[in-house]
């Protein structure tokens, strides 16, 4: 059962991810390849990336075209498998 006061998301729209994983040089293309398969045309001027205090980990945030709660889990679930991703927000 859904939560009746959880904001509902109404698609397409821009919506802003961001992922978080151990800080390697590849970091940032590896999460632009995925997240590419799901949602194409990524403006990669408006991609950052971030790093931790202590270099460890790192986060990169996009802005995608969303088209609906499918492309979501999928893009997520995809992220999540690869192993190189901590979390994604």
């Amino acid at each position: 059962m859904s939560d009746p006061k959880a904001p509902r998301i109404e698609f397409p729209c821009d919506y802003k991810i961001k992922v978080i994983g151990h800080a390697t040089d590849d970091f940032r293309e590896f999460v632009i390849s995925v997240v590419e398969q799901h949602a194409p045309g990524i403006d990669e001027a408006c991609v950052s990336v971030t790093g931790s205090r202590n270099g460890r980990f790192c986060s990169v945030q996009l802005t995608i075209q969303a088209t609906g709660e499918p492309q979501l889990q999928a893009l997520f679930a995809d992220l999540k498998a690869s192993g190189r991703v901590q979390m994604v927000l």
